[in-house]
C-alpha cells in the first residue's frame, strides 16, 4: 500500500459574503484558478502529471455549477487532460475530497491529486442550489424527512443539552478572534495564505477578523432562530444562538497537493505530513452538529491513540456550541482547541472550509514543532469527517 503525503496546503484569504466583500467581484472559478495555479507554481511540479482534481463545494448551482474544479483548473491555463469531481458533503465537503485523495493513493490508483474547495457565499448565496418547486408544482422542502430542524435550531438544542449558557457561548466567539487576531498579527497565516487578484486589486489577508470582538458587545445581539412554533415543541432551548456567535458566511478557496511519498521523493519534494487516520460517521439528524463526537472516538480508536496524544484539534465552529459540546463531552484541553481561532472569526465558505481548517493546523504545528493534529466537522444532515495527520 502506497503512504500519501501532504505536500503543500494553501489557501486564499477569507472574506466576507458582502456585496463589498473584499472577494465578492471574483467568479467562483477564477477565485479557485489563482489557488490551483499557485500550488502548482510554487511546488515547480508538472501540471500534467496530476492524476484527479477533488473539488469540495456545496452550492453547486449558478457560477458553482458545471464542475467548478474543472473550470478553474481550466481558466488557469492547465493541462486540459487533468479531469476534475465535485464532492458535496455539506461543510466537510473539501475534508471528504482529501481523504478520497489520499485514499485513491493508498489504493494505488493515482499518485499526484490535488483536493481542493471553493464557496463564493457572496455570489452563490447558502440555499440557492434548491428548487423551489418540483415539477408538480409543490413546494420543495429541503429537510423533506419529518420533524428535521434547521442548523440554527439544532446548536440551540446542542447547547441546551450540553448546559451552555449565553454569556459561555459569547465567551468562545469573542475568544476565536481574538485568537485569531493574534495569529495573524503574529503572522501566523502569513505562510497559508496566498493572495487573489480581483478588480479592485490584489487580496492578501483575512478580513473577516474582528479585533475588538469581546462578550459585553456580542451580548447586545439577538437570538436568530427562535420561533413560536419552536419554542412550544422544544421548551428545553434558551434561545442563544445569534450572528456573533455562529460562523460567518465567507467567499473562499483552499487546496491541498497530496502525493505518494516515492513519487514525492522521486521529485525532490519533502513531505510536510502523513495521514494517521480517517473516520466519517453518521449521527442524530435532529441535533445533527454532534457528530465529531463519535467521529473523534472513532478515528483516534482507530489510530490506537487517546485524544491527549494529539498537540492540535480543529473542530469546526459552524456555531460555537459545536467545539464547546466536543470539549465538554471528551474532556478536551481548550488551549489545543482551535489555536488561531476558527470559522466564527476566520468564516466558513462550506466547501472550502475543510481544507481551510486543515491547512491551517498543518501550519500550526510546524510553527510550533508539534507532532499530531486532528480534525473534525459537523455536516448537515447529522455527519462529520474526523482526520488525524502527522507532521514529518
Amino acid at each position: 500500500m502506497k503512504n500519501p503525503v501532504i505536500v503543500d496546503a494553501i489557501r486564499s484569504p477569507m472574506a466576507r459574503a458582502k456585496p463589498d466583500g473584499a472577494l465578492a467581484q471574483l467568479h467562483p472559478v477564477d477565485l479557485l484558478s489563482q489557488v490551483l495555479q499557485q500550488l502548482v507554481e510554487r511546488n515547480k511540479i508538472d501540471p500534467g502529471s496530476v492524476d484527479d482534481v477533488i473539488c469540495g463545494c456545496v452550492s453547486q448551482s449558478g457560477e458553482q455549477a458545471n464542475t467548478p474544479g474543472r473550470l478553474a483548473w481550466l481558466a488557469a491555463g492547465l493541462p486540459v487532460h487533468v479531469p476534475s469531481t465535485t464532492i458535496d458533503r455539506k461543510c466537510g465537503s473539501s475534508q471528504q475530497a482529501v481523504h478520497f485523495a489520499a485514499q485513491a493513493i493508498m489504493a494505488g490508483v493515482q499518485d499526484i491529486v490535488i483536493a481542493c474547495g471553493v464557496e463564493s457565499m457572496s455570489r452563490v448565496p447558502m440555499g440557492s442550489s434548491r428548487m423551489g418547486k418540483n415539477t408538480t408544482g409543490a413546494r420543495f422542502d429541503a429537510l423533506y424527512a419529518p420533524g428535521l430542524v434547521g442548523q440554527g435550531v439544532s446548536a440551540d438544542l446542542v447547547a441546551a443539552k450540553w448546559g451552555l449558557g449565553r454569556t459561555e457561548l459569547d465567551a468562545y466567539a469573542a475568544r476565536s478572534h481574538q485568537r485569531a487576531h493574534a495569529a495573524q498579527a503574529g503572522g501566523g497565516f502569513a505562510r497559508e495564505i496566498v493572495g487573489m487578484d480581483t478588480p479592485a486589486g490584489r487580496v492578501a489577508q483575512d478580513e473577516t477578523i474582528r479585533a475588538g470582538t469581546t462578550v459585553e458587545k456580542l451580548a447586545g445581539l439577538k437570538a436568530v432562530f427562535e420561533t413560536e412554533e419552536l419554542s412550544a415543541r422544544f421548551p428545553q432551548i434558551q434561545w442563544n444562538t445569534t450572528a456573533g456567535n455562529a460562523s460567518q458566511m465567507t467567499d473562499g478557496a483552499a487546496a491541498m497537493l497530496i502525493m505518494s511519498e516515492e513519487r514525492a521523493l522521486q521529485l525532490g519534494l519533502t513531505p510536510r505530513a502523513r495521514f494517521v487516520a480517517f473516520d466519517v460517521v453518521g449521527d442524530d439528524p435532529l441535533y445533527m452538529l454532534t457528530a465529531p463526537i463519535p467521529a473523534t472516538q472513532r478515528v483516534l480508536a482507530k489510530a490506537r491513540m487517546k485524544l491527549d496524544d494529539i498537540h492540535h484539534y480543529e473542530i469546526n465552529e459552524a456555531f460555537a456550541s459545536v467545539p464547546m459540546a466536543w470539549q465538554k463531552e471528551l474532556k478536551a484541553d481548550g488551549e489545543r482547541l482551535n489555536p488561531r481561532g476558527g470559522a466564527i472569526a476566520l468564516g466558513h465558505p462550506l466547501g472550502a472550509s475543510g481544507i481551510r481548517l486543515m491547512t491551517t493546523m498543518l501550519h500550526a504545528l510546524e510553527d510550533s514543532g508539534q507532532r499530531y493534529g486532528l480534525q473534525s466537522m459537523c455536516e448537515a444532515g447529522g455527519m462529520a469527517n474526523a482526520t488525524i495527520i502527522e507532521r514529518l
